[in-house]
């Protein structure tokens, strides 16, 4: 099961996603997404969400609250959000892409991933949960979260929300990065979320 499936995502196709897609469009006309639009997002979301059972509107619920549950939306949260609307605000023929790793810089074949003691990093939106939940389930696991892309970093962890044109998206200057280092020497590893979900039992 690939984890566009695990994580019950499904094609959209309602007249609510139809609005959502407006309401995604509108959001990132400036490019990022602020304290007040995230709100209003939130509020949006909370009054359609007892009306449907689709998958995007529910998981999208989801994160927007915990991005908001302490009454701010940080830095990294308005950046992880802007990359969810921008793919919610795609062709819908981006949906059969996400779960494809061709053209992603990963590390092949796979390493066996040990937790106690190592340092991982999340980057891009990632279908498990937010990234605050990636981080906790890692560090459940005996894990630490690196904050940036330094020599010390054992994995760099792409979520599975990363397409093929990472190097044009935010966090392609840390891919860029991982992928010097791993280079030159450093043993720096690029997964999958897929292969650090797989690996954590989740």
């Amino acid at each position: 099961m690939d984890m566009f499936t695990r994580f019950n995502r499904k094609a959209i196709d309602d007249r609510q996603i139809d609005t959502l897609i407006g309401l995604s469009q509108g959001i990132l006309a400036d490019g990022r997404v602020d304290q007040l639009e995230a709100e209003f997002l939130l509020n949006w979301l909370v009054r359609n969400r007892q009306a449907t059972t689709n998958p995007i509107i529910i998981n999208l619920l989801e994160k927007v609250e915990i991005m908001l549950e302490d009454d701010i939306l940080d830095q990294e949260e308005s950046e992880e959000l802007a990359d969810i609307l921008r793919l919610i605000s795609g062709e819908p023929s981006e949906l059969g892409e996400l779960t494809k790793t061709s053209g992603l810089p990963v590390n092949d074949p796979l390493p066996e991933l040990a937790f106690t003691g190592r340092q991982f990093l999340f980057t891009g939106t990632c279908a498990f949960g937010t990234r605050k939940q990636c981080q906790q389930a890692t560090e459940s696991l005996g894990g630490r979260n690196a904050k940036s892309v330094t020599k010390t970093l054992d994995y760099l962890v792409l979520g599975t929300y990363v397409t093929d044109s990472w190097a044009h998206e935010t966090f392609g200057r840390k891919i860029e990065k991982a992928m010097q280092y791993r280079n030159s020497g450093v043993p720096l590893a690029i997964i999958t979320e897929e292969h650090w979900a797989n690996a954590a039992g989740l």
